[in-house]
């Protein structure tokens, strides 16, 4: 019988962190489909930098605390992989401030760095394999 209950606590142990790993991972395509929806007007930086910084965070809490053993899906190994490369090759923070600045009311350049951002996003196919991996969680 005692056996029976340790086994039990595993299954939701193991369903409870695939849905907190499906929580973060849905965060970063929520922020992701933001960013694509928001306007290109001035003072739209702010809402692009509020983003960005979501996404970031949800990228580092993903590949500094999930254990990947832990994880059902065998892809999101390969997954956080992406993470760290977006993470190391990729800083919009602090083009935004100083886009901020200085152009914080020419809505072309806002328009191009949430472009950018989103086509950084979208290198190596990474919300692809979000949203895959969040459908088999």
């Amino acid at each position: 019988m005692l056996k029976y209950r340790l086994d039990a606590c595993s299954v939701t142990y193991v369903v409870s962190y695939n849905e907190h790993l499906k929580r973060i991972l849905a965060q970063i395509i929520d922020s992701y489909n933001t960013l694509k929806e928001i306007q290109d007007k001035p003072g739209g930086l702010d809402n692009i930098k509020l983003e960005i910084l979501k996404i970031n965070g949800f990228l580092k809490v993903s590949v500094n605390t999930v254990d990947e053993y832990k994880i059902t899906v065998s892809d999101f190994k390969g997954l956080r992989t992406k993470f760290s490369h977006y993470l190391k090759n990729y800083f919009f923070e602090q083009e935004i401030e100083t886009m901020t600045l200085l152009y914080s009311d020419d809505t072309l350049r806002i328009k191009n760095m949430r472009l950018k951002i989103i086509e950084a996003l979208e290198d190596n196919e990474m919300i692809d394999d979000i949203t895959e991996i969040i459908a088999k969680l």
